[in-house]
């Protein structure tokens, strides 16, 4: 009898491999000389040669490229404003993690939120947004590393990467951390367990061998790879937090039993688990941590920054929604208590 294979999976077309894409849409001489000159200033904040915060803040992703750059546009000016104090990194998330692998995934798959995938456009929209934005505002911004062989699209442009919750644990993520120069946040995992983000700290910060787009590729290790806390879920599913005293302190000591572990250093994620995904507890958060910046020395030395979920308008919506600069996934903080919230970030740190 006749063996009939049956394939799984429909290859539509092979994608434009990265170089080609940034050949077709270069970044200029004064996008790469801002790149560089924002990189040194974040790399200071993380050796501390620098005592100023990062803000990493804006939508929680980047669904529409026109409100995406009037967020940012509008973040610029602010940054003038606050730039002896802080250093905001404009959250420009083009990839969208789902937990059940149903709904909007971000810019890559739909461009258009409203119509069905196209990764091709996908590719090059991102790869524009992150290029106007530079372009448009001076700033360079953070993206999501969802998926690691993605990178090489996006490497010349980005200020920051985060890995999330549930890709913390995953080895490619890690490995392709190890060969990235700028820093790489490693979130902890939806159960909380910091022993699973200080392992994935570690392996990113060591050199390694493995496959990475089909070539056999040695990393050098990235000494600015760090934690990120964005609270967890518990066995019955209920939000918990870990950004209070004792948490951060806990992660302190993680930190001093792994002395192997260069630049020790943590962005606090106002939202998410820790907000209870309540956008608007995040300004009180940030206003918490500081505190207990000012009451411990150890607290203060490792918490380099804060990440906000912040958009035009106030909360979500579903797709058709048809509000100009509002969620589509998480809810956001709207404009007007984002730019009070940076201010008085700023007042605190003057």
């Amino acid at each position: 009898m006749k063996e009939v294979m049956i394939m799984n999976m429909d290859f539509k077309r092979k994608l434009t491999i990265p170089m080609e894409i940034k050949e077709q849409f270069p970044s200029s001489a004064n996008m790469r000389r801002i790149k560089e000159e924002r990189d040194r200033e974040i790399l200071d904040i993380f050796t501390g040669r620098s005592d100023k915060i990062l803000l990493i803040i804006g939508p929680c992703s980047a669904d529409n490229e026109d409100s995406v750059l009037d967020y940012v546009n509008r973040l610029a000016p602010v940054q003038e404003k606050v730039k002896d104090h802080i250093l905001i990194i404009p959250r420009v998330y083009t990839n969208k993690p789902r937990t059940t692998g149903d709904g909007y995934k971000g810019l890559l798959h739909q461009p258009d939120p409203e119509s069905g995938p196209d990764l091709l456009k996908g590719i090059i929209a991102t790869r524009d947004l992150h290029m106007r934005v530079i372009q448009d505002t001076g700033l360079t911004s953070a993206d999501e590393m969802l998926y690691p062989e993605n990178h090489k699209y996006l490497d010349d442009l980005l200020s920051y990467v985060a890995v999330g919750a549930r890709s913390v644990e995953d080895q490619q993520h890690r490995l392709t951390a190890s060969g990235i120069e700028i820093p790489v946040g490693m979130k902890n995992p939806t159960s909380g367990d910091y022993t699973v983000m200080m392992n994935s700290i570690h392996a990113a910060q060591n050199s390694h061998t493995f496959i990475y787009r089909g070539w056999e590729a040695t990393s050098a290790g990235n000494p600015f790879a760090h934690a990120i806390l964005r609270g967890y879920t518990n066995s019955k599913g209920e939000h918990l937090t870990n950004y209070h005293y004792e948490d951060v302190l806990r992660l302190c000591e993680a930190y001093e039993k792994r002395p192997e572990l260069t630049n020790p250093a943590v962005i606090i994620d106002t939202n998410h688990e820790n907000s209870g995904k309540d956008p608007f507890q995040q300004p009180r958060i940030i206003q918490e941590v500081l505190n207990n910046c000012q009451y411990s020395k150890k607290i203060r030395k490792i918490v380099k920054g804060f990440m906000v979920e912040s958009y035009i308008e106030d909360g979500r919506q579903d797709i058709n929604g048809g509000c100009y600069g509002k969620s589509i996934t998480d809810a956001c903080l709207g404009w007007n208590k984002s730019e009070r919230l940076i201010y008085e970030l700023a007042e605190r740190l003057a």
